[in-house]
């Protein structure tokens, strides 16, 4: 067997552990230790240990139960204080309990006080000490205990000391250390068994070393027929990496021997399956290689390295009295054979633990056939699916049909009365919630007895935040905090984004909202600094958003300069985007000084602007109304990579109109158009709103052109100024066809898709005669869909005036007119 050759990472020893315990441990006495032929079958407490030893032991075992250590150790000194001689057997009981915890340091102190007190260490007693401080992760120690162990001409080595040893290397993940039990165990003789496999293929694992496991696979076959015990291991080790396919190879032979049967599973003392056949060591090989990997950089391809033909030719040997050669098609033909007509129910309970385990594997790939697959088979076999079966399941349902998908497996479930676990609540509950579909997502977090993660409530929370459903989040935050979850930064995020603001963006700050503001945002901070947890980057970004956006800049500027207080004293790492909140709440409040000299700030600390900062220092000139200044900045920005953007030109555009110049904005689009930049809505109002100022009819028409011609669809600006150009040169009939016209490009630019629509629309909002008409296209807007709201409501008004409504907007003789190269700029009828 070679060594693993690549480190995971150092192990550290620790200070309790000195010479003297050594020297306590074994002075004098190694030549008494016999060979570790008897390990087993010694009792815990012998028939001469005296009843007062035996009451000690029990209380220093429940001392060390409760926590109570100082209690514990004054109790083992009266162990080792008593008057007859001293046996292993008088401590025996507690060096057992610091094998199950593991307790190293109290069996370090155990092994102490029988060393000081001349006690003869038997053999059982140092395989108890041995595996405290292996499970302990004292390797360090574990490993002088064998070498002195091993030196000894009394002694002779047993394998399961280095499978223990193993053990804890695999624990801790910890090449190094297996390398050095590999070469005690070669210096030893002692060989390796299917436990020794068992250890390495863990460590295996925990390293992702894809080729190491591919060569224990290999050499294991050499020697071993395989046992359904150790398949399931060999399973559980391909799923681990996402070897799907080997360990599907694998599962298929587990079900063709447990279809045979004619095998025994037991269970150790410890309660773990085992098939009851002898296990004789083997000697070592030099041809197991262990060691770190990387998949990606390996020329090697490891897809389908198992398959039946290596199986049949490789494992069928008759000297391990084994017929393992099994056809593919006997597999896929066992139908509806019952397992328990083959084997038993620890069988069934092994086959079922592979099953969940290539499920969840099927789960993280996202592959939902071979899940589906999966549970079909088991089905077929009798071996029906447990809660943490459902729980793999339903991950791999999402990934393929969504939270639908999931919301029937739940419903399979509870059909069978299997009440699904907690994390598969959360699981479809976290799909819900990216759905948007809040009231689902609500009854299952709801259903939830007990959570360790913040995860799916979080989710809720940003759907909440989404939909612009406050309310809702409050009931789950106190949900939250009825099951004294901890919160984490992400909630705290969240809070501050949906709690920050009152009235914004609908409506501006007034006294009594900022009041309620500063309020909800103490309250937050408050929490956060009860739960340990510091501002982030987008935490404190939705703090100053939220300051903005109620205009309290006063206390937003208090902010930032206790934000750059603690940057320079490298407390907080402030960025750019935090910057750039302020500057635009700022922007926001006509506060273009303040903002220049935040702007200045911001530089002097060495923050570099991004193509945002421009932009809003831009808009920030169209407040002073300086377009030098503005140009100035777009060379800036230009020198340092940022080239100017649609919303660039729409703040150029605005501070010329702001100048009166709108033959100079004009111009500025055209050439925005030449430079390739994508016109928009936003880009076309700010060029109407400045011509129906100026009773631009002419400029109108010819930007509502160019929208048509460019495919820009209109909004409810659109529809404002273009209606009130019209209508301030009292051109009424003109004012409600163009409106017209553009409230069914809002609904749809193909004249086909109007003609669909035609008649659900006018049926049910715009000639509706009900009084809920109204408030359905109202409804509207609460869905987000303000554009369709604002059409829907135009085209009532215009048809409750007695306006016909016309469905073929490009046959309108407004339209018709406005397409022509040139038309009438003054008289229209």
């Amino acid at each position: 067997m070679r060594r693993l050759t690549v480190p995971l990472r150092s192990i550290a020893p620790l200070s309790y552990w000195k010479l003297k315990v050594f020297e306590c441990g074994f002075g004098g006495r190694l030549e008494k230790v016999q060979n570790f032929t008897a390990l087993s079958g010694h009792s815990s407490l012998g028939p001469g240990t005296e009843p007062i030893l035996r009451t000690l032991q029990v209380q220093t075992v429940n001392a060390l139960r409760f926590g109570e250590r100082s209690r514990a150790s004054s109790l083992l000194l009266d162990v080792g204080n008593g008057n007859h001689p001293l046996t292993a057997n008088d401590f025996v009981h507690i060096l057992e309990y610091c094998a199950r915890s593991p307790d190293p340091l109290f069996v370090l102190e155990t092994w102490r006080i029988m060393g000081e007190k001349d006690v003869y260490v038997d053999n059982k007693s140092y395989l108890l000490i041995l595996q405290a401080l292996c499970k302990g992760g004292y390797l360090e120690e574990a490993f002088n205990l064998m070498n002195v162990l091993g030196e000894s001409h009394d002694f002779y080595p047993v394998l399961s000391m280095y499978n223990d040893l193993l053990g804890g290397c695999a624990r801790i993940q910890s090449v190094n250390h297996a390398n050095k039990c590999l070469d005690l165990m070669e210096r030893q003789m002692v060989g390796k068994n299917e436990i020794t496999y068992a250890q390495l293929l863990k460590l295996a694992v925990l390293q992702q070393d894809f080729s190491a496991v591919h060569e224990i696979w290999k050499e294991y076959i050499k020697h071993y027929s395989p046992s359904i015990i150790s398949l399931r291991k060999f399973v559980w080790a391909f799923t681990m990496l996402g070897n799907l396919e080997d360990a599907y190879t694998l599962l298929q032979y587990m079900v063709a021997l447990a279809l045979r049967g004619g095998f025994v599973i037991s269970r150790t003392a410890e309660g773990k399956f085992f098939t009851s056949r002898l296990d004789i060591p083997i000697p070592l090989s030099y041809e197991l290689v262990l060691k770190r990997s990387n998949k990606e950089s390996e020329d090697y391809d490891y897809s389908g390295f198992v398959n039946f033909k290596t199986m049949e030719t490789c494992v069928n040997d008759d000297q391990h009295g084994t017929d393992f050669c099994t056809e593919k098609k006997e597999v896929e033909n066992a139908g509806l054979l019952k397992l328990q007509k083959h084997s038993g129910k620890s069988c069934m309970k092994v086959l079922r633990w592979s099953f969940n385990d290539l499920i969840h594997s099927c789960a993280k790939s996202l592959n939902y056939r071979l899940a589906e697959q999966l549970i079909l088979q088991m089905q077929n076999l009798g071996l029906e699916p447990s809660r943490s079966t459902y729980d793999g399941f339903v991950r791999a349902v999402i990934s393929e049909r969504g939270y639908h998908g999931a919301i029937e497996v739940l419903k399979a479930m509870q059909q069978k009365n299997l009440k699904p676990y907690d994390s598969t609540l959360a699981t479809i509950a976290i799909s819900c919630s990216k759905g948007l579909e809040l009231d689902l997502a609500e009854s299952l977090l709801v259903q939830i007895s007990k959570s360790l993660y913040v995860h799916p409530y979080n989710a809720f929370l940003e759907a909440c935040d989404t939909m612009d459903q406050p309310e809702r989040a409050v009931c789950m935050f106190a949900k939250m905090k009825e099951m004294r979850l901890q919160p984490d930064i992400r909630t705290y995020e969240l809070l501050l984004s949906l709690f920050g603001n009152v009235n914004a963006p609908y409506e501006e700050g007034n006294m009594l909202s900022q009041v309620d503001v500063a309020k909800r945002i103490n309250a937050i901070e408050i929490d956060m600094v009860k739960n340990g947890i510091q501002h982030s980057h987008l935490s404190m970004k939705n703090l100053l958003k939220a300051l903005g956006g109620e205009g309290m800049v006063k206390e937003l500027i208090q902010y930032l300069h206790v934000v750059e207080n603690q940057f320079s004293r490298g407390y907080f790492c402030l960025g750019t985007p935090a910057y750039n909140t302020v500057l635009h709440s700022l922007v926001e409040a006509k506060e273009s000084h303040m903002a220049i000299e935040i702007f200045k700030s911001m530089m002097s600390y060495g923050f570099l602007p991004d193509a945002a900062t421009y932009n809003i220092m831009i808009d920030c000139c169209s407040v002073i109304r300086c377009f030098k200044s503005a140009c100035a900045l777009v060379s800036m920005m230009v020198r340092n990579g940022f080239y100017p953007q649609t919303i660039t030109y729409a703040t150029l555009i605005k501070i010329l109109l702001g100048n009166g110049d709108l033959d100079g904005a004009l111009y500025l689009l055209d050439q925005g158009s030449l430079e390739g930049i994508q016109s928009d809505v936003l880009l076309f109002n700010t060029i109407l709103q400045g011509a129906c100022e100026k009773g631009r009819i002419d400029v109108i028409e010819n930007i509502v052109r160019r929208m048509h011609q460019e495919k820009v669809q209109p909004d409810a600006t659109t529809c404002y100024y273009v209606f009130f150009a019209y209508v301030d040169h009292d051109y009424i009939s003109t004012a409600v066809e163009a409106l017209q016209v553009l409230c069914m490009w809002m609904l749809s630019e193909e004249d086909s898709m109007l003609e669909e629509q035609r008649r659900e629309l006018e049926e049910n909002f715009i000639l509706a005669e009900d009084l809920e008409a109204e408030s359905r296209i109202v409804e509207l807007f609460k869905d987000s869909k303000e554009n369709l709201a604002a059409a829907l409501l135009n085209l009532r008004w215009c048809a409750t005036l007695g306006f016909p409504i016309s469905w073929l907007p490009d046959q309108s003789p407004w339209m018709r007119r406005i397409s022509s190269d040139s038309g009438p700029r003054e008289g229209i009828a």
